[in-house]
């Protein structure tokens, strides 16, 4: 029986031991951890979020660069909802196209996915934290001294650069680059940016902002966002957060249902005897954090009407940078595409394939980053079973 390795028990990890047994391979999936896919429980404790109902070509426009939508392609939304349904899960979707567990958890999908595997006779070796990849087999240090192993495929699904805590600690890098793999440098995604607030912000730390739209160029996010004493962070600001490490302008609206004229117009009827936060509130019903964030990133506000609503329409978020990369939800950099061939196999190692967040791709939260890492592990399983086994692999 041929013999394949997975390493990393991630979605990505977990999809290719799959595709692997299902395909007729002796499969071992190794994980450093003692449980495996922490950063999936972890991040479904706020309620798993699947894949995202809407149309394909919208859908991939959410992955860059643009290499790895092919993959995501072949294992889009519809196949991610079918995948989790035959798991047992049953799912809605959210007023914005989200797609979740009636549940809301992560951990009954990942118990019935790890039985399934087990039923399938895939074995999880957990604690074996992998060391090496020589000439005489792939090395493991383990809680019973060191193992080597030497499988016919291997398939490497050990995680990008973020959330090191649980498993993600791109230690593989050194070892990859040593072996002539081209790594972009990873850098955060998902994340929130530093703010040095002023001390009149303090009483508003921690509150969230609804019914505001940040914007760059060409891209708009109506999602919610926290002021923290960190600085700025959540969905809303996830969103828009590559363009913004990449050097975008973030700007603010707090008024996005109306156009600056309609903002000018309620303004000007209100009466000049009232201070300026007080017409502010009547005209716009802006409440008390956003009035400071009126204040914070727009002072001096003008009394004029036209004058102020363009200043509110378009405050500068002044920010000093994304948080650092531990922090960020996801990473962006990885294996480049240069350095795979189609099937996800490195170039510079035949036989060794990768998936998941090892890959130089990156997306928005919202089931995008699920879906692509299932996607790529199913990939990258299939293009090994083929290797494996060429007779089965003809569609």
């Amino acid at each position: 029986m041929a013999q394949a390795l997975v390493i990393g028990a991630g979605p990505a990890g977990l999809m290719a031991a799959e595709v692997l047994a299902r395909a007729g391979a002796k499969v071992t999936l190794a994980e450093a951890k003692p449980t495996a896919a922490r950063k999936f429980l972890m991040a479904g404790k706020s309620g798993l979020n699947i894949t995202k109902d809407e149309p394909l070509e919208l859908f991939l426009n959410a992955y860059a660069p643009e290499w790895v939508r092919p993959y995501v392609a072949d294992f889009g939304p519809d196949a991610v909802s079918d995948f989790a349904r035959g798991l047992g899960v049953d799912l809605f979707t959210g007023s914005t196209g989200r797609v979740f567990p009636v549940e809301m958890k992560a951990s009954p999908m990942l118990r019935a996915w790890l039985a399934r595997l087990a039923g399938l006779g895939v074995v999880l070796q957990t604690r074996w934290r992998w060391v090496g990849l020589e000439a005489d087999g792939v090395r493991f240090e383990t809680p019973d001294g060191a193992q080597t192993l030497r499988p016919d495929a291997t398939i490497l699904a050990l995680g990008g650069a973020s959330w090191p805590r649980l498993g993600s600690d791109a230690a593989w890098v050194e070892m990859m680059a040593a072996k002539g793999v081209e790594i972009a440098p990873f850098r955060p995604a998902n994340m929130g940016f530093v703010v040095d607030w002023s001390k009149h912000m303090t009483a508003h730390l921690g509150q969230p902002i609804k019914g505001a739209a940040l914007y760059v160029p060409g891209q708009v996010s109506r999602g919610e966002f926290v002021i923290s004493a960190k600085g700025i962070e959540g969905g809303g600001v996830y969103a828009l957060s590559a363009p913004v490490r990449d050097g975008a302008a973030l700007m603010l609206d707090l008024a996005p249902d109306l156009d600056v004229e309609a903002v000018a117009h309620r303004l000007g009827r209100t009466s000049n005897k009232d201070s300026l936060q007080n017409r502010l509130r009547k005209a716009l019903r802006l409440d008390a954090v956003k009035l400071a964030l009126a204040n914070e990133w727009g002072r001096p506000l003008p009394n004029d009407p036209l004058a102020l609503a363009r200043k509110l329409k378009a405050l500068p978020v002044r920010h000093a940078g994304p948080r650092p990369l531990a922090e960020a939800i996801s990473s962006a950099g990885g294996i480049t595409a240069a350095a795979l061939t189609d099937g996800l196999e490195l170039k510079a190692l035949p036989g060794v394939f990768a998936a998941g967040e090892m890959l130089d791709w990156e997306a928005p939260t919202g089931g995008y980053l699920l879906t692509g890492c299932l996607a790529t592990g199913r990939a990258a399983g299939r293009a090994a079973a083929a290797r494996l086994f060429p007779e089965q692999m003809t569609d």
